[in-house]
């Protein structure tokens, strides 16, 4: 009817619901603590794992507590390339990394091995024997630029039970981004010394000074002693 205070269906307005409020708890302060010592404990685990490697350092390039070196350092360290390619004499490839974990004795040398290189050959050998207990630390490795084979009393040589030579053929231009030899040197007029972690750090006399190369071989040894383990 005309006049009537009926309202029409679902004109009535709906009452407004009441707000409500997300209460957040506040972190708990003893939690957050716990979290901040669990951080520093990690953090200084980790630098206790860390300080030996890092005072070995020290000691030999900074501190020399027994004079300077008989070879030449290499600092910056070069490490080892990732990739370098590297095959046995049977052409199967060898990872870089199989390499690490031992201190090494390096040459290189063709295939050929002329004269000289069979006299440092006898000398990587004599080297690593001097060192008496700690050899078990140091391998002796020739790396060959070359796809040849050594002549069968060469081979003979490197081949003896307790006295074996790693031998690994590596391209020679893969081989130059890595050792270098001094100026007006070539590769094959040097050894050199990599580090447990495939560092190479000392470059010396392919005719050394037995003594005085042994020399640095001790102090290494003696410097990477609470870190480094025989064996790989």
């Amino acid at each position: 009817m005309s006049g009537s205070n009926s309202s029409a269906p679902g004109s009535a307005t709906s009452s407004p619901e009441p707000l409500t409020f997300a209460v957040h708890s506040l972190p708990d302060p003893r939690t957050t603590g716990q979290q901040r010592v669990g951080r520093w404990k990690m953090l200084l685990v980790l630098a206790m794992c860390a300080a030996p490697v890092v005072a070995s350092y020290f000691t030999f390039y900074v501190v020399k507590p027994s004079g300077s070196a008989y070879g030449e350092l290499i600092a910056p360290t070069i490490d080892m390339p990732a990739d370098l390619s590297l095959t046995d004499l049977q052409g199967r490839a060898v990872a870089p990394a199989s390499l690490r974990g031992q201190w090494l004795l390096a040459v290189v040398h063709g295939s050929d091995c002329p004269a000289a290189c069979e006299r440092q050959l006898f000398v990587q050998r004599q080297l690593r024997e001097m060192l008496g207990k700690e050899r078990a630390r140091v391998d002796k490795l020739w790396l060959i630029p070359d796809t040849g084979t050594p002549r069968p009393e060469v081979m003979a040589a490197v081949s003896q039970k307790g006295a074996e030579v790693t031998m690994l053929r590596v391209p020679k231009d893969r081989l130059d981004a890595w050792l270098k030899p001094a100026p007006g040197k070539a590769l094959a007029d040097h050894f050199y010394i990599v580090d447990p972690m495939g560092n190479w750090m000392e470059r010396a006399p392919a005719e050394p000074e037995p003594k005085k190369l042994k020399a640095d071989l001790d102090k290494l040894l003696r410097a990477s002693a609470s870190w480094d383990t025989a064996g790989r």
